[in-house]
Parts: C-alpha cells; structure tokens; sequence
C-alpha cells in the first residue's frame, strides 16, 4: 500500500448539496449509535457513500472513515488500517 492510497482512505468525501434526504435512514443511524457495529450494504450504486458522508456531515461525534477496496483482502492490512484510522 503506498503513502497516497493510504492517506486517500481516511479522507471522508464530502456530502453533496443536492443530497437527497432520507430521515428513516438517518434515523436508522442514529439508532446504530447505541450499538456496537452499525453496517450499511447495498449493491453498487445505490447511495451508500452519500448516505453516510451525509449523516457524517451532522454527526457531532468523532468518526473514523476508511475506504475500502479489492486491495484490503488482507487481514493485517485492513486491521492495522482500522484501527490506525484518525478521528
């Protein structure tokens, strides 16, 4: 993994102005907060990342955002990463 690839996977991509908003979804997340893991999946392109970086956005906690990739099938990597990944 390189300097760049690693500093461009804790980079939280801004949330865009014409995000559509979704309060179920937000409030869904905000439930996630009192729970120990929280995931979000869906397939390709069904608005993940906007979900996210949105809820982010008006997120008064600190958040760790990784990226991920077919790269981080690797076990160490993806740990140290996670858990190197600044708030």
């Amino acid at each position: 993994m390189t300097t760049k690839a690693i500093s461009t996977k804790y980079c939280i991509p801004p949330a865009r102005s014409s995000l559509v908003f979704r309060p179920r979804l937000i409030e869904r997340l905000n439930e996630g907060l009192y729970r120990k893991l929280t995931v979000i999946s869906a397939s390709a392109g069904f608005g993940k990342t906007t979900l996210a970086s949105g809820w982010v956005a008006n997120c008064d906690r600190p958040v760790a955002w990784l990226s991920m990739d077919e790269g981080d099938d690797d076990p160490v990597c993806f740990w140290t990463a996670l858990i190197t990944a600044p708030t």
